[in-house]
């Protein structure tokens, strides 16, 4: 497969190579995966790893939707604090959650660790940074329901955050222990090189046209052939187009872009000094983070406008550089992308059941690395005889979100808005 411009710094600057394969035309699989993201990848490995035959298919290359243009925070847990999940899962699911998305960076960093992934992986915490007191006031009560929980999350005020930052900006931050950082198209990639060794086959540049049950198998057609397949898994998340009807209006999809400066060396050194990932509490998130090459790589909601060298990102993410850190002088930008987030009314994820043997994790609300990861080995244990009761949350049939292209619009001009405005 010929591949264009990179979609990404993280398309770059892997270090783990890029993987391709052909469809093995004709033949029958346990399982079909549709889509060569964290969620695919990861539910190959741990099929494979289980004895079933897995096939991936990804329409372009392996992290090619929001694993490759991900801002790389291995965060646990989602947007919601602890007593919210357990408001809305309940007194089984809601404790089990909180445990297995708690967990969920140590599992990465473990898989990391098992296969030898080449990732940049940094296991130093991430920090959530106030934006404005009333940031820190929502930080400091989710710090005493973490705190309740013994989870390893420190409150820090001012002074103390401007330390792990480098800006005084900020009015206090959590700082999540057991959370990290990765090259997130690293991460993917040696999810595919430890997949194929397992076992399992993955066809790049292969689009998936329909899916047809009949006598309790799976056809599935593609533009290069046709295989079969006792069960069907749809792991393309924000990047879900028609295959299967319906399954797009589930979500709202928003953009999430990013621009990498050249590496500063010497210049960034005072920046996140022990290089944890930071994302702050505005209504508009941003994020912040240094590489392994001490680029400084900033984003924010919305998409790319302009290109790396000109245009209205360009300008926002240079004004904020400036306002963080008034002594780093000029900088070039070497990558400007933007990526999709599904996000759900509640901010919980989904795992769908489409029909039997088809299934959809989805709605991962801008958590992918461990969501992706978790939701592949759960749906690996279904397919290996686990209880559903086991998953960390209930599967769900589909239900339409009816303002989810409203709502997409609306927040695509709030966003560009919000370029305009801290633009200038």
């Amino acid at each position: 497969m010929t591949r264009t411009m990179p979609i990404s710094l993280w398309d770059v600057s892997a270090e783990e190579r890029d993987l391709e394969g052909r469809l093995p035309d004709g033949e029958t699989f346990d399982v079909v995966i549709v889509g060569g993201g964290f969620t695919g990848l990861s539910t190959a490995l741990h099929c494979a790893e289980a004895g079933l035959s897995a096939c991936v298919i990804e329409a372009n290359h392996v992290g090619f939707g929001g694993s490759g243009r991900n801002v790389g925070l291995v965060n646990a847990g989602i947007w919601l604090p602890p007593t919210q999940v357990r408001e809305k899962l309940g007194a089984t699911y809601g404790p089990r959650f909180l445990q297995r998305f708690g967990d969920g960076p140590a599992m990465v960093f473990d898989l990391i660790e098992k296969y030898q992934i080449r990732c940049e992986a940094t296991r130093n915490g991430t920090i959530h940074a106030a934006h404005a007191p009333s940031g820190f006031r929502d930080l400091e009560a989710r710090w005493k329901e973490w705190n309740s929980l013994g989870e390893p999350v420190d409150l820090l005020g001012r002074e103390e955050i401007s330390e792990k930052i480098g800006t005084r900006v900020f009015h206090g931050g959590l700082v999540d222990h057991r959370a990290g950082t990765v090259n997130p198209m690293g991460y993917c990639r040696g999810l595919a090189r430890a997949a194929t060794a397992a076992g399992a086959t993955i066809s790049t540049g292969v689009k998936v046209t329909s899916l047809a049950k009949s006598n309790g198998t799976w056809s599935v057609q593609t533009d290069k052939g046709k295989l079969d397949a006792k069960a069907v898994v749809l792991g393309t998340n924000a990047y879900t187009d028609d295959l299967w009807p319906g399954l797009k209006q589930t979500f709202t999809m928003i953009h999430y872009f990013q621009l990498a400066t050249e590496p500063l060396g010497e210049r960034a050194a005072h920046i996140l000094p022990e290089r944890q990932g930071l994302w702050d509490t505005a209504p508009v998130m941003f994020s912040l983070r240094r590489d392994n090459d001490d680029r400084l790589i900033i984003g924010s909601m919305g998409k790319v406008i302009g290109d790396k060298s000109s245009g209205l990102s360009q300008r926002w993410a240079r004004k904020q550089l400036s306002r963080l850190f008034p002594d780093l002088g000029d900088i070039k930008f070497e990558e400007a992308w933007h990526g999709q987030i599904a996000m759900t009314p509640d901010h919980l994820p989904r795992i769908h059941v489409l029909d039997e043997g088809l299934y959809t994790p989805i709605g991962y609300n801008g958590r992918g690395i461990t969501t992706g990861t978790i939701f592949g080995q759960g749906i690996a244990g279904l397919l290996t005889g686990m209880n559903p009761a086991d998953l960390p949350l209930p599967m769900t049939n589909v239900a339409a979100v009816t303002s989810a292209p409203l709502m997409s619009r609306f927040y695509n001009i709030a966003f560009t808005a919000n370029q305009f405005i801290k633009g200038f």
